[in-house]
């Protein structure tokens, strides 16, 4: 079968990869769609000897249930699933509530799809059946594969700021991830301020429902939020960069007893306590991805809002262009791009 590979320096290349069967308790995923997410890009630019240039990337798998292996129960062929894309134990408290990637009992049965596994930038794919979450008959596999990771991800931050018609919610980074949070923030009827250095992704912010934009490279973004809340700045923020200064400005620019969310992955952040945290009485966040149950919730919250998260997708790419996608998929410019295998 076709599949793609991360060779290190930013090198990618598609192959043929041996044909797969599921073992116990595990199916045979074809794959329909697999996003292409921002973390994606850290394994994508680092060298060789930092990655596992065996396996196939690509931990936002979205496609339909082909095999069944020994031991399955739930799953049925045929049935259209989006993928958790951690396999833990089974059996702790955290992957009884579906947040596998939390396993407090690691071993060899632990794998993160797209990591330490293969993932889903190949026409098929084994996994655990612990790890498909339904699909909803509205939502398309392009979209599912954005919910398995990406959307999900903003999906939960946005739950535990517990957002709502009241807020005015500044999200910082317009990528996948934020311009997602965008969208979502705006069905829940809060207004949004986005925030990115990019035009471009500011214009598809817009676009997705933003009632505000900012150019944080134009002008200090934590004044030009609160100028436009009357000097009071934003009920909530979400942090979808990973990096420290965004990091500081997203708690800077929220309103006493505001709430921050830090989702962007990596790096370090340096906040003047007392001034940033203590006084202003903020309450932060730390939120990593999503639980499957949460995933189908998200998911269900789509569907039944009719929400057009398909225009975010700026490029659908076939398999065999995945070295060109990520080429441009690295300027970090782009909307959501989705490799699809129809």
């Amino acid at each position: 079968m076709r599949g793609a590979r991360f060779l290190g320096d930013r090198k990618a290349e598609v192959t043929d990869f041996p044909d797969v069967e599921p073992g116990p308790n595990e199916v045979l995923i074809k794959t329909r769609a697999s996003g292409m997410c921002g973390s994606d890009l850290h394994a994508y630019r680092s060298p060789a000897a930092e990655i596992n240039t065996e396996n196939r990337p690509g931990h936002e798998p979205c496609g339909e249930v082909a095999a069944l292996g020994p031991g399955v129960t739930k799953a049925r062929i045929g049935d259209r699933a989006m993928i958790h894309h951690y396999e833990g134990c089974g059996h702790c408290r955290f992957c009884r509530e579906g947040y596998q990637q939390l396993c407090s009992n690691r071993g060899p049965w632990t794998k993160y799809y797209g990591g330490s596994a293969h993932g889903g930038h190949g026409e098929y794919m084994v996994v655990h059946e612990s790890t498909l979450v339904p699909m909803p008959d509205a939502i398309d596999y392009d979209v599912g594969s954005m919910i398995a990771c990406g959307t999900s991800t903003a999906w939960l931050a946005l739950e535990k700021l517990q957002v709502s018609g009241r807020d005015i919610v500044a999200i910082f980074g317009q990528g996948p991830v934020g311009v997602a949070g965008t969208m979502l923030a705006a069905e829940m009827g809060a207004r949004v301020i986005a925030v990115d250095l990019s035009d471009e992704r500011l214009e598809l912010a817009t676009k997705a429902g933003a009632w505000e934009t900012v150019n944080a490279s134009n002008v200090d973004s934590v004044e030009a939020i609160r100028e436009l809340t009357g000097g009071e700045g934003a009920h909530a923020s979400l942090e979808a960069v990973g990096a420290g200064p965004t990091r500081k400005q997203a708690a800077q620019a929220c309103r006493v007893f505001g709430r921050s969310a830090l989702v962007g992955e990596r790096g370090d952040a340096t906040y003047d306590a007392t001034p940033d945290i203590i006084h202003r009485h903020l309450t932060l966040y730390g939120s990593w991805t999503v639980s499957k149950f949460g995933m189908e919730d998200c998911a269900n919250f789509i569907a039944d809002h009719n929400i057009p998260m398909a225009s975010l997708i700026e490029r659908r790419v076939n398999i065999e262009d995945t070295v060109e996608a990520y080429e441009y998929f690295d300027k970090q410019t782009s909307g959501k791009m989705v490799i699809t295998f129809d």
